[in-house]
């Protein structure tokens, strides 16, 4: 039985003594091979998934990689790339139905990725099992909106196709997965409106999509913003500022908005008579309970990017600046490495990050480029 050298990270090293007690590094494939089609089409993984499937395989096809997804027990539900890479994979059933997690398939990034609930990279001989050890591969956590681990995103290859630039990618597709679930309030319980307004604008209704002009969209997301609501020359100026629209026109599009809603939107002075789901709302939330974690994995793009209303402008600024705020705080290096994904021209953000990582974690190479395309464009 293998046996961890010196070289090894001290987190692969603690997986192999955790796993190499119930698996056997000799074993040539996953085990598993269960039909997990129902599986997949009802997980809430399948649509975004699904929504992204033509990137997903291009970006797998052009790399040399196989990208992947499984549910929160390590059992894959979906894979994609070329022909010769899921050939490959096929032959350790790292494939549909295959089980990789710990306790079944030893050390590897989707394993690691499970167990930690944070990204995790496996490289060639760090695999516990043989069989893998001609592999490389990189996975991150999917959470959905209440922040239940849903699965794990992972992109393999050959161990010669290892790259540092694979991770954030990796971390990139996986945010885009999470940006497009459904947004969920506190407890889980569907809420009758559902507001996705961060990076972009997109409202449901009982499931159902609402076909919302971008005006109606600001109006949604201010009641979402402001539960105790608005007169109408408060929204009119939150709307319009000091443009000289007319009360008329204001009321048009308040009208849309309420029969969109099935009629849960006061009259006169304008407020939500239906719960709604807003995942800026929830932002905010996870920064008064001081959860910078979830405040930063949620907060997926600035407020409705395409609208210049005064009103979300200063809702826009206002949110970007309490979470840069927070990651700043946070002694947590990992928050200031994903807001710099999203923002890569924020030179105090990857700092941050830089200043926190230990002097041997490998990401701090990706900050330094980071650092220094910064300096280079100013």
């Amino acid at each position: 039985m293998p046996v961890p050298g010196p070289a090894l990270r001290a987190e692969i090293a603690a997986s192999w003594d955790r796993s190499r007690v119930v698996v056997d590094p000799h074993r040539d494939s996953a085990p598993g091979g269960e039909d997990v089609g129902e599986r997949w089409r009802s997980s809430p993984l399948a649509g975004p998934v699904g929504e992204m499937a033509a990137e997903l395989r291009s970006i797998a096809e052009e790399a040399g990689f196989i990208a992947a997804v499984t549910d929160a027990s390590g059992t894959i539900l979906w894979t994609s790339g070329g022909r010769t890479m899921r050939h490959r994979a096929e032959r350790v059933n790292f494939a549909p139905g295959g089980r990789w997690d710990e306790n079944t398939m030893g050390t590897s990034a989707p394993a690691l990725a499970l167990r930690d609930r944070r990204p995790a990279t496996v490289f060639s001989a760090e695999h516990l099992v043989e069989a893998l050890h001609g592999w490389v591969c990189y996975a991150t956590p999917l959470r959905g909106p209440d922040g239940r681990l849903l699965g794990v995103l992972d992109l393999s290859s050959t161990w010669d196709r290892s790259h540092p630039m694979v991770m954030p990618a990796v971390r990139t597709l996986a945010a885009d997965i999470e940006r497009r679930l459904p947004a969920m309030p506190p407890g889980g319980a569907t809420a009758g409106v559902v507001l996705e307004c961060l990076g972009r604008g997109r409202a449901r209704r009982d499931a159902v999509p609402l076909p919302l002009r971008p005006r109606q969209m600001e109006v949604l997301a201010l009641l979402a913003l402001d539960p105790d609501g608005f007169s109408p020359e408060r929204l009119r100026e939150a709307l319009y500022g000091d443009r000289p629209v007319t009360m008329t026109s204001l009321k048009v599009q308040v009208s849309h908005l309420r029969s969109a809603l099935g009629g849960a939107l006061t009259q006169r002075h304008y407020m939500l008579t239906e719960p709604i789901a807003c995942d800026a709302t929830a932002v905010l939330d996870a920064l008064a309970r001081g959860d910078t974690a979830t405040a930063v994995r949620r907060y997926t793009g600035p407020l409705l990017p395409g609208s210049e209303a005064p009103g979300i402008v200063r809702w826009r600024e206002y949110l970007e600046v309490a979470v840069r705020k927070a990651v700043l705080a946070s002694p947590v290096p990992e928050h200031a490495l994903r807001l710099g994904e999203r923002y890569p021209f924020d030179l105090e953000v990857h700092e941050h990050a830089h200043r926190l990582l230990a002097p041997s974690d490998g990401r701090r190479g990706i900050l330094a480029a980071r650092i220094e395309n910064v300096l280079r464009e100013d």
